[in-house]
C-alpha cells in the first residue's frame, strides 16, 4: 500500500511539474497587439541535453550543429501554426516566412542563431516587422526525426520526450516586451517539431493577445 501511494504522489509531482506555466502580458498588450500588422520568427537559442553516455559519440561541433538544426526545425513549426491560425480566422497578423526572415538577416551581417547584441527594434528595421518572436527551447533529446533516430542507433534514450520553452514577444516599435511565455512539456516516443510545438502553442493560443483576437 506503501509504494502504491509514493508511486502516486510521484506521477502527481511530475504532471504538476510539466504543468507550471509562467505568462507575462503587458498591461497595454491588447492595443500592441491591435496595432500588429507583421511578425517575425527568429531561430531560438536550442541546447539538447545529452546524457554522458550519448556526448561522447559527438564532437563539439556536431551537438552545435544539431542545436542549430533544431532551432531552424521549430522556426518552421511555429510559422506554421501561425499560418494555420491565420487560415481559420484567428489572427490578422501577417507572418513573415523562415526563408526571408532568415536570409535578410543575413544580407544585413547578422548571425540567425546568435543575434542578443541587437535591439528588437534594430532586427525590425532590417525584418521589416512590427513584432520579433525570439526565447530559448531546452529539450531531453532532439526532435529532428535524423538526430533522434541516429541518437537511438547509438544507446537510445527513453520514449518520452521534455522541454522547458521560453518565448518572448518584442514590439520592435519601443523594444517593449509584450508577451513572456515559460512552459514546461511533455512528448512522447516519435515526437517531432511540429508535434511539441503544436502541444505548446494549442496551451497559449487563447492567453496572449496576438492570437485571441476578433477579426
Amino acid at each position: 500500500m506503501k509504494k502504491i501511494l509514493l508511486l502516486l504522489v510521484t506521477v502527481l509531482a511530475t504532471l504538476t511539474s510539466y504543468s507550471q506555466t509562467k505568462l507575462y502580458v503587458h498591461p497595454d498588450g491588447e492595443n500592441y497587439a491591435a496595432n500588429t500588422e507583421t511578425l517575425a520568427i527568429l531561430p531560438l537559442r536550442v541546447q539538447v541535453k545529452l546524457r554522458p553516455k550519448q556526448l561522447k559519440d559527438f564532437t563539439q561541433d556536431q551537438i552545435e550543429e544539431m542545436q542549430r538544426n533544431e532551432a531552424l526545425d521549430i522556426q518552421k513549426a511555429m510559422h506554421t501554426w501561425f499560418l494555420t491560425r491565420k487560415k481559420r480566422g484567428e489572427t490578422k497578423i501577417n507572418v513573415l516566412s523562415p526563408a526571408r526572415a532568415n536570409a535578410l538577416l543575413n544580407k544585413a551581417g547578422v548571425d540567425k542563431h546568435n543575434y542578443d547584441e541587437y535591439l528588437p527594434s534594430e532586427l525590425g528595421k532590417i525584418l521589416g516587422v512590427d513584432v520579433i518572436v525570439t526565447g530559448t527551447f531546452e529539450t531531453n533529446k532532439p526532435m529532428s526525426n535524423a538526430a533522434a533516430i541516429g541518437l537511438a542507433l547509438l544507446g537510445g534514450f527513453g520514449a518520452t520526450q521534455s522541454a522547458l520553452c521560453n518565448f518572448d514577444f518584442y514590439d520592435t516599435r519601443d523594444d517593449e516586451l509584450v508577451v513572456n511565455y515559460n512552459k514546461k512539456i511533455k512528448g512522447g516516443l516519435g515526437s517531432d517539431s511540429q508535434d511539441l510545438i503544436n502541444i505548446l502553442m494549442r496551451k497559449v493560443t487563447r492567453r496572449i493577445p496576438y492570437t485571441n483576437q476578433k477579426i
